[in-house]
């Protein structure tokens, strides 16, 4: 499927009521175990996020938008979460993650972007030239990845749980990936 803001716009306006519905009430145990060393529990997820909302999609595409020469997308802090979410509750980072989701899309949708915006580009130091295409592709890919990590780390609480079946649940067999 080629890139379309509508469809975009389908998948990240309805990621906070996903999480939400999944995730609120659910106990500690759900929410803050991991899958190993150097992993993400959920709760970290989440935190991920609301860091995202923050730093990256639209700052970066205020950026690939600006009329300036130097067009630079600093690189996302893979860590900045763990001191954001310090001291927060999951309902607080849930909370602040709508928020946070509700406002940019407004924001997005204030730019009216037309056709030849969306081949507007910047240089990321590790990636290279980045289009406005590629970065709101990824806002939505970035979000289903997301979920989908969240509930293979939630099903692998329960990998030993479910005895035989593990056989026929996949989800219980797929490895971590950064």
């Amino acid at each position: 499927m080629k890139f379309d803001l509508d469809k975009t716009l389908e998948i990240i306006e309805r990621t906070p009521s996903v999480l939400n519905a999944l995730l609120q009430g659910v106990s500690d145990d759900w929410v803050h175990h991991n899958e190993g060393e150097n992993t993400w529990s959920v709760f970290d997820v989440v935190g991920h996020l609301i860091v995202c909302e923050q730093t990256d999609f639209i700052t970066r595409t205020k950026i690939i938008l600006s009329s300036s020469g130097d067009k630079i997308l600093v690189p996302i802090d893979r860590q900045a979460q763990f001191a954001w979410s310090k001291g927060k509750t999951l309902a607080d980072l849930l909370k602040a993650f709508e928020v946070h989701r509700k406002e940019n899309i407004q924001k997005l949708l204030a730019f009216q972007l037309g056709d030849s915006d969306f081949e507007k580009a910047a240089v990321h130091p590790k990636l290279g030239n980045l289009t406005l295409r590629d970065l709101l592709a990824t806002w939505a890919v970035h979000d289903l990845n997301h979920l989908s990590q969240i509930t293979r780390v939630m099903a692998k609480q329960y990998k030993e749980a479910v005895g035989p079946f593990t056989v026929f649940l996949g989800i219980l067999n797929l490895k971590h990936t950064a």
